[in-house]
């Protein structure tokens, strides 16, 4: 779940947006030399890198006489290695999963999906009051998802595919070192997180599918120590070590980047690494993906200030912006959590037929303490990664294509 905005983040997102009226940047094949370049926009991470943890992948789309893509990265620091906590991006791939089973089960994603509890630590979900008709169902978990990046939703469909599931299906495509192996925002040991709900589906009175519980035959966890900081809270109580993220969830940076791209264009990878998902769950994805809250319908996300159309929106537009050009949409999932700030996105602008994928993560965690609230999200994070979607964003409207992009997929 994205933190609440405040004041301080609303204006720098709106200095960010406005960025785009400025002279574009020249561009040399560099990131880094573009961020050392505009130090106005820069210079607080750019004078340490390493320090916050920095890694970009920014990748150029090119189309042939038949709209058939190409793609150029460019990336900066990344680094398989350098851990950073994804948070909520790793919704993104429990969407996709949890329509991919449906499509293998015969089921409709807008089946009433009831998750029972097989033990003490597990919750049931029978009712959704943001939901039509009040019932839940993995289209309406997707939504809530991109919507407002909702945790529970996310645990739902943990709970659907399983965890052996999650992650066998991710490394059969390649993402060999993603690791997806905990619910979010539940204080769950590890085997606890092995072991999902029972789920069920029906349509009115008839049950259509019923899953039991469901224990992960093995741990997925990360086998090596990932010490960060100095400092944690843990149960309220101060302790001075580092905290070991080897229990927690992983998704470089390089995955998630590809994991996108797989997703918005399937007809540029190998079919082995496609997802089995109908065109229409395609077009659902991208319109959930692209959508604002307060223009849902959904009456618990109604309010415009609390819902700006930036809200989830970090590159270019620092997650608080008021507004979004009509010409622009962003198919993306943030996450930010324990002071990492995470957007992967890809940027189209229909007017001036600009398309590109955009990926990053940064680090803000001064006295390096996790769970004490104290990070530099509205200080630091957020003003870099909208800075940097603006920067990437001038070089893409000053950059020559051979063919002018048909966009029309993606309307």
């Amino acid at each position: 779940m994205i933190r609440s905005l405040s004041a301080s983040a609303a204006l720098l997102s709106i200095a960010a947006a406005l960025a785009g009226c400025q002279p574009h940047a020249a561009w040399n094949g560099s990131i880094e030399a573009l961020l050392r370049a505009q130090p106005e926009r820069f210079a607080t991470v750019m004078a340490d890198p390493a320090h916050y943890r920095v890694q970009i992948i920014y990748t150029q789309i090119d189309r042939d006489a038949d709209n058939r893509p190409s793609f150029r990265s460019y990336r900066y620091r990344v680094n398989p290695a350098e851990y950073f906590y994804p948070a909520s991006t790793v919704k993104l791939p429990a969407a996709v999963l949890a329509l991919e089973k449906l499509e293998r089960l015969g089921l409709s994603r807008g089946t009433t999906m009831l998750t029972g509890a097989a033990a003490d630590f597990q919750t049931t979900a029978e009712r959704d009051e943001t939901a039509p008709g009040g019932l839940p169902s993995v289209a309406h978990y997707i939504r809530k998802i991109f919507l407002v990046s909702d945790n529970d939703a996310f645990n739902r469909l943990y709970e659907f595919i399983g965890q052996q599931e999650f992650n066998e299906s991710l490394q059969a495509r390649g993402f060999v070192n993603t690791r997806i192996v905990h619910r979010l925002e539940l204080a769950l040991d590890p085997l606890q997180n092995q072991q999902t709900n029972p789920v069920r589906f029906v349509d009115g009175e008839v049950t259509l599918y019923e899953q039991d519980a469901v224990h992960s035959d093995r741990s997925y966890m990360g086998t090596q120590p990932e010490l960060l900081g100095k400092a944690e809270i843990v149960a309220g109580k101060y302790r001075r070590r580092p905290k070991d993220f080897a229990a927690k969830n992983a998704f470089p940076l390089q995955e998630m980047h590809d994991f996108l791209r797989t997703l918005l264009f399937p007809e540029s990878v190998d079919d082995e690494r496609r997802f089995r998902l109908s065109a229409e769950d395609y077009r659902f994805l991208y319109r959930q993906m692209s959508a604002y809250a307060a223009d849902s319908g959904i009456d618990a996300y109604s309010d415009r200030e609390a819902y700006p159309q930036g809200y989830v929106k970090f590159l270019m537009y620092g997650g608080s912006a008021a507004s979004i050009p009509e010409r622009i949409r962003i198919f993306n999932k943030v996450g930010d959590a324990y002071g990492f700030l995470t957007d992967c996105a890809y940027v189209v602008d229909f007017e001036n037929k600009v398309e590109f994928l955009l990926a990053a993560t940064v680090y803000t965690n001064e006295n390096q303490t996790f769970n004490d609230d104290d990070y530099e999200y509205d200080e630091i994070g957020q003003p870099f990664l909208a800075n940097l979607g603006q920067a990437i964003y001038e070089v893409e409207l000053a950059r020559e294509r051979p063919n002018e992009p048909d966009l029309g997929r993606f309307r």
